[in-house]
């Protein structure tokens, strides 16, 4: 066989070079249905549907199409209409062959699985990025007490690595929930045309093969017109859950900022801003993108619900390409995330003070009488709110109330008689009031002890390997996929 001087170079353009539109972001609808193109005219020369001569000269007018394309200026067509005409202009109308046993209503769902795939992985992959950070601050900061809160009101002390540790719990969910959606996305719809197939060989394993998928749709219907719909509202849905998680994160490190010292804030410097009128403000610029970004995808992704809601089968609403909107944004939310976890910065001395400052530690002083004293727990606790009661009215932090004054509120609460004992002597007491003794002596399962903290890190880490090596052979498939389909293609285009 001799290789046309024209197929060469169209080829080498085609496949060494970046297209205008990897450049630029990801490939346009016109760049994927050139693939989609490329792999059906291998496959209809390989079941029979056209002979090989015939599948030659569509090649050769493929490769022509595609090389216009990239030139500046160059329509790029993603509509299958509006492309095949330029292919008939280079290899006349019996390049049309290459569309049989196809339709547009095959060739936009399997477009946008494509378009899909590719944001799904990226997002798996700053995602990664995000929890690889916050795993690295939650080490730094196992031991680092803060302050928690529920009802907005300060609860019980905690570390700050552990707190860290139950975001990276539910990006691993995320991750999870990419890994079983992209197993239900990457599945070829190519090739039941309407959703009925029809009477040419279609040979979908084959497609499937070519385009990187890992199987097909079976059912044509399905294929064509259900699943669309749920494929895409599925990956919406993850986006959106994992946008509740972040905003979570960006609220509680923002209601610092209502402080006047806060224990979290933002470094000073690029991802900071001044006031135009207030000398003294340093705003948190990364805050404000990161809560903006995590709205965008909420919004995007309940967009895409409403287009695609109340729709009949068949029909293009849920076809279009705002189906993809919400992955991109989480994508930016996610190196958002990187961002704000790479420059905040934790006040160590401020946040313990915070605690030592309130009386969040009274639940284990109720605790200790329990296990130590065997009093009632609800004894216990009545005991520890009129300390927190006294405590608050007098002005005075846990560690200033005196001992004796703790004796007489132990008998006032219990309506014991003068001269009873309290159970704990006075360093027991003190001990129980302490973060650092409250912290030290929890025992349960995903509690903020050191040993617990250490374990937990250990299986986050070991979760996040896991995600990127599967990230990585997904991407390799795809890449083994793709050379693949240039090698079969190529055989052709290059046939004189």
């Amino acid at each position: 066989m001799k290789t046309s001087k024209l197929a060469v170079v169209a080829a080498a353009i085609l496949f060494t070079a970046p297209t205008l539109a990897q450049r630029k972001g990801y490939p346009d609808t016109f760049a994927i249905l050139n693939e989609l193109n490329k792999a059906s005219t291998v496959m209809i020369v390989e079941q029979g549907i056209v002979p090989r001569d015939l599948g030659v000269k569509i090649a050769g007018g493929l490769v022509k199409v595609i090389a216009d394309g990239e030139k500046p200026g160059a329509k790029r067509p993603g509509d299958y209409g509006a492309w095949e005409p330029l292919l008939v202009a280079y290899a006349g109308p019996d390049a049309t062959r290459m569309h049989s046993g196809r339709s547009r209503q095959d060739i936009i769902p399997v477009t946008r699985r494509i378009m899909l795939r590719a944001r799904t992985l990226d997002m798996m992959e700053s995602l990664n990025g995000a929890r690889d950070r916050m795993l690295t601050m939650a080490e730094k900061h196992a031991g680092t007490i803060v302050p928690g809160y529920t009802n907005g009101v300060q609860a019980q002390p905690t570390t700050f690595g552990h707190y860290l540790l139950g975001f990276s719990g539910a990006f691993a969910r995320t991750g999870e929930r990419v890994r079983e959606s992209y197993a239900r996305l990457n599945q070829n719809v190519l090739g039941v045309a309407i959703y009925g197939t029809s009477s040419f060989p279609i040979n979908r394993p084959r497609l499937a093969e070519l385009l990187g998928f890992d199987g097909n749709v079976e059912n044509g219907f399905d294929a064509a017109q259900v699943s669309p719909i749920d494929s895409s509202a599925e990956l919406n849905s993850i986006a959106s859950i994992a946008a509740l998680s972040v905003s979570q994160l960006v609220l509680d490190v923002h209601t610092q900022y209502h402080q006047v010292v806060p224990w979290l804030l933002i470094q000073e410097g690029s991802q900071t801003h001044t006031s135009t009128a207030m000398p003294q403000k340093r705003n948190p610029t990364i805050l404000n993108n990161t809560r903006l970004s995590a709205s965008e995808v909420l919004g995007d992704a309940q967009a895409y619900m409403v287009i695609a809601h109340n729709v009949n089968t068949g029909m293009p609403d849920y076809k279009r390409d705002h189906s993809s909107q919400a992955l991109e944004g989480a994508t930016r939310m996610f190196g958002n995330v990187q961002t704000l976890l790479d420059n905040l910065v934790v006040n160590s001395p401020r946040a313990l003070d915070e605690v030592n400052a309130e009386y969040s530690t009274t639940t284990e002083l109720a605790d200790v009488l329990q296990r130590e004293a065997d009093v009632p727990f609800r004894v216990g606790h009545h005991f520890a709110s009129e300390l927190v009661t006294f405590g608050r009215s007098n002005g005075l932090r846990p560690a200033d109330i005196r001992f004796e004054d703790a004796q007489r509120i132990w008998r006032e609460a219990g309506k014991l008689p003068e001269g009873s004992r309290f159970p704990l002597t006075e360093k027991r007491f003190r001990e129980s009031l302490s973060a650092e003794g409250m912290i030290a002596a929890a025992k349960g399962l995903g509690g903020p002890q050191p040993a617990e903290v250490a374990r937990v890190l250990q299986l986050e880490r070991k979760r996040l390997v896991a995600d990127q090596a599967w990230l990585k052979e997904a991407r390799a498939k795809l890449a083994a996929a793709q050379a693949k389909l240039d090698r079969a293609f190529n055989a052709l285009a290059a046939t004189n």
